[in-house]
């Protein structure tokens, strides 16, 4: 009997371990889409801008202002799509800068599917140089936040952007399974997770400012997960500690918009 239990929680705990190997994009990522002809509607001038890549047509929107400061190219979080995310654009644009802002494959009008983490990376470096047509590097500023920031950080440090700003981010998304599957054993997340998204290990080579904005109660992606990147980054650097602030509400501080307008200018 005892030698049946054990097989049993064996083989119920390689199952377990295969389906999250097979199906963990929908655990990381949550899309929601939008019909082709959805009609977005924000109080700022943008155009919608397409990109064909392999696989799928990516979509964004391009905020733009008067005479722009410089532009901000979002990496916005893992669920929902543009139609939510819009809003954060009018964060920059009352600031004087144009903003783009990508939904990744399968997030609203972007078509296909999410299968690998090189994929995202490659999609990021398209929606980069269609930026460099219009905008000189030093005036083009990467936001990353949360699932953004291992796209942002990943970007910048072959690209030479004036400045990057990660909002919430992980020190690596093996960290963040660790965090809220400490029961599993890292060997085994190194076999199951397929999106490491390695910032430990990228953030080194970014050669522009790079600033950190983190919620100090964060229960997402806790707070010393930036404290261990600022260990990391060899450029100039700040990390700005958001006292009280959670993973999703960080825009609702005062200090958040205090240290975003210093930032910025």
């Amino acid at each position: 009997m005892l030698l049946k239990l054990i097989l049993a929680i064996i083989i119920g705990f390689t199952l377990g371990c295969s389906l999250l190997y097979v199906g963990q994009e929908s655990m990381i990522f949550h899309p929601a889409s939008l019909p082709k002809n959805f009609k977005f509607n924000f109080p700022a001038r943008f155009d919608e801008v397409t990109w064909q890549v392999e696989g799928a047509d990516l979509h964004a929107l391009h905020f733009r202002v008067e005479n722009p400061r410089g532009v901000i190219l979002y990496f916005h979080g893992n669920a929902g799509n543009l139609q939510g995310w819009g809003d954060v654009a009018l964060e920059f644009t009352r600031r004087g800068y144009d903003v783009l802002m990508p939904d990744y494959r399968g997030f609203g009008k972007s078509t296909g599917k999410i299968k690998n983490e090189e994929m995202l990376h490659r999609d990021a470096a398209v929606v980069y140089d269609y930026l460099r047509k219009f905008y000189a590097e030093n005036q083009i500023v990467i936001y990353g936040r949360s699932i953004g920031s291992g796209i942002a950080v990943h970007l910048a440090k072959s690209a030479k952007p004036r400045a990057l700003i990660l909002e919430s981010p992980f020190v690596s998304l093996r960290d963040v399974a660790a965090y809220h599957y400490p029961f599993i054993p890292g060997t085994v997340i190194d076999w199951i997770l397929r999106y490491p998204m390695q910032n430990d290990q990228w953030i080194a080579d970014v050669s522009c400012p790079v600033y950190l904005i983190h919620g100090t109660e964060d229960d997402i992606i806790p707070y010393s997960s930036s404290e261990r990147l600022m260990k990391l980054i060899t450029t100039k650097k700040e990390l700005v500690a958001i006292p009280g602030g959670g993973h999703n509400d960080l825009d609702a501080s005062r200090l958040y918009h205090e240290h975003i307008d210093r930032i910025l200018k």
